[in-house]
């Protein structure tokens, strides 16, 4: 039986969520103390991501937020089927509630195609250098440009600090992008978890192209996202926290 392909539209959805190169130094002032004690607290999850276009596919996902030395922290996002898998990670540190990222890396397989990127931000000059292909270039970028991984983090922290309205600048595929979001309203929903009360927020700045994505965050749990939905062209995308540690 011919296996089934992941559209291209699932592969971008991972990255939603989604090191042995050396690292940037680091200024002394890079972290204030405040950034530090009210940034997101380390945990594990794991979600279950549902794709539905005629058929349903089913890929588990896992995220993890870490603190590393030299107050570094890392966010990594895997997901694994029989067919494909991804793997994403973000290196940063963070300065005045501000996620300043330093590297940012994806690897992804599906049916033998293999794809990996490398973007590794000099803030002392306001560049990222891209390495695809092992042909690296440089692209000038404005402060506080994230990549497409840390977003989701900086999402959260925003909202923790009682923002209403998001919007970022971000390093993807050789350009910077604008991706907004709105906080929505409050909602009563049952999760894996439990029944929370849930921040939600939608991204805006693709809804003229039909497209629909609403995030739902818990305040009780460190604004941790437990569900997501992603509607367009008839394709839907679901994802809910199965557990958190």
């Amino acid at each position: 039986m011919r296996a089934a392909k992941i559209p291209k539209r699932l592969r971008a959805f991972f990255m939603v969520f989604f090191i042995s190169t050396p690292m940037l130094s680091l200024p002394s002032q890079a972290i204030a103390s405040e950034a530090q004690n009210t940034f997101l607290a380390p945990y594990s999850a794991v979600y279950s991501t549902i794709w539905k276009k005629g058929i349903s596919l089913k890929v588990e996902g896992k995220q993890t937020l870490s603190k590393k030395s030299n107050n570094l922290w890392q966010f990594v996002f895997t997901a694994d089927s029989m067919i494909a898998s991804l793997n994403e990670s973000s290196t940063f540190y963070v300065k005045d509630h501000q996620i300043i990222p330093t590297h940012y890396r994806y690897k992804s397989s599906a049916l033998g195609k293999k794809r990996s990127a490398t973007l590794t931000f000099d803030w002392d000059n306001n560049l990222v250098r891209n390495d695809v292909k092992d042909k690296p270039w440089n692209l000038t970028i404005p402060s506080k440009t994230l990549d497409k991984l840390s977003v989701q983090l900086q999402v959260r922290q925003d909202l923790k600090q009682g923002k209403n309205d998001f919007d970022y600048q971000i390093a993807d595929g050789g350009y910077i992008k604008n991706w907004r979001f709105k906080r929505d309203k409050v909602e009563d929903i049952n999760t894996k978890l439990g029944r929370f009360s849930a921040i939600k927020v939608i991204r805006t700045d693709n809804l003229e192209k039909g497209k629909k994505t609403s995030f739902w965050f818990v305040p009780a749990l460190d604004y941790l996202l437990v569900k997501l939905e992603h509607q367009e062209d008839g394709e839907s995308y679901h994802l809910d926290i199965e557990s958190v540690k």
